[in-house]
Order: structure tokens, then C-alpha cells, then sequence
């Protein structure tokens, strides 16, 4: 009886974390970022702590040095990529008109060739007339202004809009201050939760959390440097071999690496239809985005991963890749910041779950 009464109280806790963080999901971004930021930054105060500095002055200094990267990297790179979005936003009717173009003139010269060997006019007996393809410009033309329109409008509000702009303040501002006292009580919290679990299974939980803290934290720290390396090898490679808006679609689909394979698709798809579109009909373009993005990608596994974040966190990209979609769908933003937390946790506790299983009599066959 006692074990069902344990069982029901840590579902009524979960389920009343679950509605509260859907309720509040709205303004507990800023709040789950300081607690994800306080965590990643944790081991870097340990450290300094160590070394003799005051816990308080630690923190100070770690928050100081990572908000003034935090301005640099805003007032370097965010031009640029505004500058960028800007004119791609600005160049995306020519681009559709030049890849129909390409794709009229090769489906003209295959058209021609394949007339000539077998002797008939293959357009005309497609009952397309005069033997060319019909003409889609209309059509696309027209579904791309409504693309860029909606986009420019997006935009538009996103600026104007007070209560994204009042969001984003809050994100920027109140952050920072999470995280500093966060960082400065770390250990006291961590205390007092310690203090809040049943002594019978204390030893149980300490090794759970570990396992979880091993996972999160070698999963985040990892992929954040390899997100941060794969983001800066794609933008300026893009940008040096001389790709249009190359440094925004590396960027982008570096800190997409996040997430198994979308950011290497991203960047791939995208810089490569590009290539084809700006290089045609010399081909080194294309060959220069293939040799970009495959270094990246065999450095990222085969250097990065391994080394930065290992094989042993137990996170699945099949259920990494669930979690941030099922979580985001659900919590927004703030669903995506705690996805690979639960991910991790929800992970280990199943291998726990199952190594009790295969202890257990009913495993083993016998009787209890």
C-alpha cells in the first residue's frame, strides 16, 4: 500500500508540473532559459570556485564575460544576417524565374533529344501544342508575391508587435538575473532538494541523478559546441567560396544541427539548389558547396561528436527528435528549451525501469 501511495503522489506531482508548465508556458521562457543557462555555466563556477575565488565573484565574473560575448556576437554577426535576409527576400522572385528558366531549357533540350532518337514530337503528342513546356510563370510568380508578402508582414508585426517586443526584453533582461542567483545558490538548492528525498531510497535517487546530470549536461554542453563550430564552418565557408546569402544559410543550418540531421539537410538542399542557380552552367560552385558541407559533416562525426559529446548520453536522435517536436508543439519555446532535459531523464529512468525488470522474479522465472 505504501508503494501505490508513492506511486500516486509523484503522478499527481508530474501531472501538476506538466499543467503548469503548459498554463505558464508563456512567461516562463526567460525564467527555464536562466535555469538552462545556470546549469550549462554551473561546472565553469565549480571550477573557478576551486581555485580559490569566492563563489559570489565567480559568478559575476562568468555572467559578465558571457553577456558581453552574448553583445559582441549581436553587434558583429546580426547586421550581416539582417543585410542578408534582407536581399534574399528581395532576390527570391528572380531565383524562382531563373530555375524555371533552367528547368524549361533542360526539359526542352531532353525533349529535343528524345524526339530526335525516337522520331516524334514528343510535346506535341502530350497534346502541349507548339512542343515547349508550358509556361508556370504566371502561377509561381503569383504564389511567391503572396510568399514574400506574407513574410514581409510577418516581419513587420514581429517588430511592431508590443507584446514580442516586451518578450524579447524579458528574455534579455531577466535571463541574466535567473541565472546569476541561480548560479549562486546552486549548491544550497541542491541541498535542500537532497534533503526532500525519502532516506529509504536516497542512494537510488543519487545514482538516477547522476546518470540524468551525466546525459543532459554531456548531451547541451557538447552539442552546443559542435551547433557553435558547424554554424561558423558553414557561414563563412558559404561566404568565402562566394554563395549568395551563404553566411545566413551556414548559420542558420549549423545552429539547426541542434536537432539530427535537419541542420546538415538545411544547409545542403538550400546552398545547393543556390549553387545550381547562381554557378549554372559551370558546375565548381556546386562542387565547392558539396566539398563545404561534407567536410563539416565529417568532421562533426567523426571529430565533434565523438569527442565533445560522446556515445554514452543515451540520447536516441529518433527520440531526441520526438521530444523537441512533441514538446514544442505543446509548450512552444519554452517546450523546446526542456525537451532534451526530460528527453534524458525519461531515458534513464526507462533504463532503470528495465534493469529492475531483469532483476525482478518475473524475469527470471521464479517464484517470489
Amino acid at each position: 500500500m505504501r508503494i501505490e501511495r508513492q506511486l500516486a503522489f509523484w503522478l499527481a506531482a508530474l501531472a501538476v508540473a506538466v499543467l503548469a508548465l503548459w498554463l505558464f508556458s508563456g512567461v516562463l521562457m526567460p525564467f527555464v532559459a536562466g535555469m538552462a543557462l545556470a546549469y550549462l555555466l554551473n561546472p565553469v563556477a565549480n571550477r573557478l570556485q576551486r581555485m580559490g575565488i569566492n563563489r559570489l565573484v565567480a559568478c559575476i565574473v562568468i555572467l559578465a564575460v558571457s553577456v558581453i560575448f552574448f553583445v559582441v556576437v549581436l553587434v558583429a554577426i546580426v547586421p550581416l544576417v539582417v543585410t542578408q535576409l534582407s536581399h534574399f527576400a528581395e532576390n527570391v522572385p528572380g531565383y524562382i524565374n531563373r530555375l524555371q528558366d533552367l528547368a524549361r531549357t533542360l526539359a526542352s533540350e531532353q525533349g529535343n533529344l528524345l524526339s530526335s532518337w525516337i522520331g516524334v514530337d514528343i510535346f506535341q503528342k502530350l497534346g502541349l501544342g507548339d512542343g515547349k513546356p508550358a509556361d508556370v510563370s504566371g502561377p509561381v510568380g503569383n504564389l511567391v508575391g503572396k510568399g514574400v508578402s506574407w513574410l514581409t508582414g510577418l516581419l513587420g508585426s514581429i517588430i511592431s508587435g508590443g507584446s514580442t517586443l516586451i518578450g524579447i526584453a524579458s528574455l534579455l533582461v531577466i535571463t541574466p538575473v535567473v541565472a546569476f542567483y541561480m548560479l549562486v545558490d546552486w549548491e544550497r538548492m541542491i541541498r535542500t532538494l537532497d534533503g526532500l528525498v525519502p532516506v529509504a531510497h536516497r542512494e537510488t535517487v543519487h545514482r538516477l541523478a547522476r546518470e540524468i546530470d551525466t546525459a543532459i549536461g554531456g548531451f547541451l554542453r557538447g552539442q552546443s559546441l559542435v551547433c557553435l563550430f558547424l554554424a561558423a564552418w558553414y557561414g563563412f565557408g558559404l561566404l568565402l567560396i562566394g554563395l549568395n546569402f551563404g553566411f545566413v544559410i551556414g548559420l542558420t543550418g549549423g545552429l539547426l544541427s541542434f536537432i539530427p540531421y535537419v541542420g546538415s539537410l538545411t544547409v545542403l538542399v538550400i546552398s545547393a539548389i543556390l549553387a545550381i542557380v547562381q554557378g549554372w552552367p559551370s558546375p565548381w560552385l556546386l562542387i565547392m558547396v558539396l566539398v563545404v558541407v561534407g567536410t563539416g559533416q565529417f568532421l562533426e562525426g567523426n571529430v565533434l561528436t565523438p569527442r565533445l559529446v560522446g556515445a554514452s548520453i543515451g540520447l536516441h536522435p529518433v527520440w531526441l527528435m520526438f521530444a523537441l517536436l512533441a514538446f514544442g508543439s505543446l509548450f512552444g519555446f519554452t517546450g523546446l528549451i526542456v525537451a532534451v532535459p526530460v528527453a534524458a531523464a525519461i531515458g534513464v529512468l526507462i533504463r532503470f525501469g528495465i534493469e529492475r525488470y531483469r532483476e525482478s522474479a518475473l524475469y527470471r522465472g521464479v517464484e517470489p
